[in-house]
């Protein structure tokens, strides 16, 4: 006479919850593979000898490893000036964007004001606008004012692009912050702005975190603006800009081309590194209220 174990029951339930679950697991590695073996293709190609990346037969892992194409990339002309174009207009747009949006979102989420419902409406209109449809007012703008050719037109174009989301992202962040803890602060001598900056502001870190790096990611990766604004003075373009030429200017030296491209890509990955731990908390609480 065989004995059911008290536990099969559970060890079945448990084996069935893991097979129900291996498609969605199938579906999230699959996701994960074509995400990133564009990427990885990228990094590992820019490693390859010349005559690897020319071979017919793909090498997914290179059997020699070579710096040489970095080399070529780092000591091409313009690379150090286009590094710095890049990195100048991308953290001026993301700091302007984080405190004027900072600013904008405390007062629609702790002021009542006339309007304050339709300022609110404005900014996800203007979110939910392609930004490639603002290509031609922004072009004529800037020719009219004599804008053109500036990294400061850039700095304010990407700061553009980016406001609505901090606002929208940040609003909701200090719309969970009890304002019980502001007036506290504020009967104990504080005046509204040193309640927000010693009490709401710390508070703040993930949602600032989050949209600091969604900025960065969209003014460094940003190709049309830069392409359309920046046309008589070379010298002001921005990295994808002239990554986009590298290729004419190495004819096909496919090598130092992935290689730009993966040093156009380490600033953005660094910066995601550094930030991915708030990034989710911060856009979840970001989501709850408001």
């Amino acid at each position: 006479m065989s004995v059911t174990s008290p536990d099969t029951p559970v060890r079945r339930r448990s084996t069935l919850r893991r097979l129900r679950r291996l498609p969605l697991h199938a579906g999230a590695a699959l996701t994960v593979l074509v995400c990133l073996f564009p990427v990885y293709w990228m990094a590992v190609t820019a490693f390859k000898p010349s005559r690897d990346i020319q071979s017919t037969t793909p090498q997914f892992v290179p059997h020699t490893w070579t710096l040489e194409h970095f080399r070529t990339a780092v000591h091409a002309a313009g690379f150090a000036r286009f590094w710095s174009n890049s990195l100048l207009v991308t953290v001026g747009a993301v700091l302007l964007s984080l405190v004027i949006g900072c600013g904008a979102a405390f007062a629609v989420a702790r002021m009542r004001w006339r309007g304050r419902r339709q300022f609110v409406l404005a900014v996800f209109v203007a979110q939910m606008a392609p930004w490639e449809s603002l290509i031609i007012p922004v072009y004529i703008i800037a020719r009219d004012t004599d804008m053109l050719d500036r990294l400061l037109t850039l700095t304010l174009v990407y700061f553009m692009v980016t406001l609505p989301f901090t606002t929208i992202v940040l609003r909701g962040f200090i719309a969970t912050i009890p304002p019980e803890l502001e007036e506290a602060a504020r009967v104990d001598g504080c005046t509204r702005f040193g309640a927000f900056r010693r009490i709401a502001l710390p508070l703040l870190a993930p949602g600032l975190m989050a949209t600091s790096l969604f900025g960065f990611i969209t003014a460094w990766n940003e190709f049309a603006y830069a392409n359309f604004l920046i046309i008589k003075n070379q010298d002001n373009r921005t990295l994808p800009v002239w990554l986009s030429s590298f290729k004419n200017t190495f004819g096909t030296d496919w090598g130092a081309t992935m290689a730009a491209s993966t040093l156009f890509a380490l600033p953005a990955l660094g910066v995601f590194l550094l930030l991915q731990r708030h990034v989710t908390s911060g856009l979840a609480s970001g989501a709850v209220k408001g």
